[in-house]
């Protein structure tokens, strides 16, 4: 985790901005799509882009389609495994 990091409001054009420092835009794996939400009076800030956007979506179409199968074949168990294995 970053430690804390004071910095002022910039101007820019007719709005103002902020510096965000390299070590944080690393930490947080930020690029140039973000996402702004006031909370309380919080500013939160963090990346537009969702590695898992959309997979939700593409694991229904692959239920419906029938391919959410198991790739592994069912294993048989031992007769010590069904008797002495804890599950």
């Amino acid at each position: 985790m970053s430690p804390f990091i004071k910095t002022r409001l910039i101007q820019i054009g007719n709005s103002q901005g902020i510096r965000i420092p390299k070590t944080i835009l690393e930490e947080l794996k930020l690029s140039q799509d973000i996402e702004l939400e006031v909370r309380d009076d919080h500013l939160v800030i963090r990346s537009g882009t969702r590695p898992r956007a959309g997979w939700a979506e593409q694991f229904q179409l692959m239920a419906e389609r029938g391919d959410d199968g198991l790739l592994d074949p069912e294993i048989m168990l031992t007769e010590w495994e069904k008797s002495e294995w804890e599950w």
